[in-house]
């Protein structure tokens, strides 16, 4: 079953539903997809949704807004155990503290952030929403003066943040601060299936412009990633999973590698990566990670992979830099091979749109390019 709902949902990921016909919860966004000619759905009213949910089907969202339903309407315990708990940072950093030992991090009210003296803290931290979506929210601190123009900040955005996605989502009611892990820093879409056991259908690696960077601009996967990552990957899900215990249940998890191994950033649960970033996998090499998923498809990435040695996939989050219209041909027009340039709502996803991007293995300009370009020289 899939449950779409706002911001977005990718033309990719409704053709497929319009093929494959696969049940589609009849809610408001999903009767607008198919009265606006988008795409003939399969709706299914909440009953029948709830059954299902109920009877351990594998669930698919576009977007964590859809979270917020199954809560409130299945009484399948396991389910909404795991998404309460893979959605609260906190909870899961206590529920996996065992896999990455003295590791710091604090639980603060909102409230409470204005209180804190950064110098008691093992400076750099990470201060972010306990319950947060992309990079809402999320900031690097390294002194007094970081920490007080992080509070600032979020005092400028938080109401936009509430208006943009319901508290299921971005909820900055509740902060965390969290030691700030040294290593580079890997996107994954997972699922675990009925037995419990890992599939891995896209690695990436998150690669920022500076220390300070939290930005979602740049994601990039190849033979290289895949193979320097893959088995180490599978082995340390399966031991969250040891924890966690979900079953027939997909999740897209932020990590960071370090050399005593492990340490999650956050697990976005019953979705791959958001804003249609999953689809790279189709864009790029040709398959559908949500269809692997809810039709129960074998993959093995390596060997995807293996088929493309020469090439470095790439898709960056085009987030919003100012006031003006976003010139998308003259941004494309920088790049030799845009495999798809997705164009967003700016003010419902705080982003012009998602590039998804083919470049040389051997040659990085396009990709530095990408990570560093100020986004206000596009705007008029």
């Amino acid at each position: 079953m899939v449950i779409l709902d706002e911001p977005f949902a990718s033309e990719p990921l409704l053709a497929w539903l319009e093929g494959s016909q696969h049940p589609v919860l009849a809610n408001a966004f999903a009767e607008e997809v198919v009265s606006s000619g988008k795409a003939r759905l399969r709706l299914i009213d909440d009953g029948e949704a709830a059954r299902r949910a109920d009877a351990g089907e594998r669930i698919y969202t576009c977007t964590e807004n859809a979270l917020a339903w199954i809560l409130d309407n299945s009484s399948n315990e396991g389910l909404k155990g795991a998404i309460t708990l893979f959605k609260d940072k906190g909870l899961m950093r206590e529920r996996l503290s065992a896999l990455s030992d003295g590791f710091y991090f604090k639980r603060l009210r909102r409230d409470e952030l204005e209180a804190v003296d950064a110098a008691s803290l093992p400076l750099p931290v990470v201060l972010k929403p306990n319950v947060g979506f992309c990079s809402m929210g999320v900031y690097v601190v390294d002194s007094q003066r970081a920490w007080d123009e992080a509070l600032a900040d979020i005092a400028r955005e938080e109401g936009t943040w509430h208006a943009m996605y319901p508290e299921s989502v971005v909820d900055s009611d509740e902060y965390l601060i969290e030691g700030y892990i040294e290593g580079p820093e890997y996107a994954v879409d997972a699922y675990y299936d009925e037995v419990g056991d890992p599939h891995i259908l896209n690695i990436w690696r998150h690669d920022f412009a500076s220390a300070e960077d939290t930005s979602d601009r740049l994601y990039q996967s190849s033979k290289q990633v895949v193979d320097e990552t893959f088995s180490e990957l599978e082995g340390w899900l399966a031991d969250v999973n040891g924890i966690v215990g979900a079953r027939g249940f997909c999740v897209h998890v932020e990590l960071r590698r370090t050399e005593s191994g492990i340490i999650p950033i956050e697990f976005n649960p019953l979705r791959f990566a958001g804003l249609g970033g999953t689809d790279m996998a189709y864009y790029g090499c040709g398959y559908r990670t949500y269809e692997l998923y809810l039709e129960d498809i074998p993959l093995d990435l390596r060997e995807v992979y293996k088929a493309h040695p020469e090439d470095v996939y790439s898709m960056s989050l085009l987030g919003r830099a100012g006031v003006g219209a976003f010139d998308y041909d003259r941004f494309e027009a920088q790049f030799s091979d845009v495999l798809e340039m997705v164009r967003y709502d700016v003010d419902k996803t705080g982003s012009y749109g998602f590039l998804f991007l083919r470049t040389p293995v051997d040659d990085e300009s396009e990709r530095a390019f990408v990570l560093t370009a100020d986004l206000a020289d596009y705007l008029s």
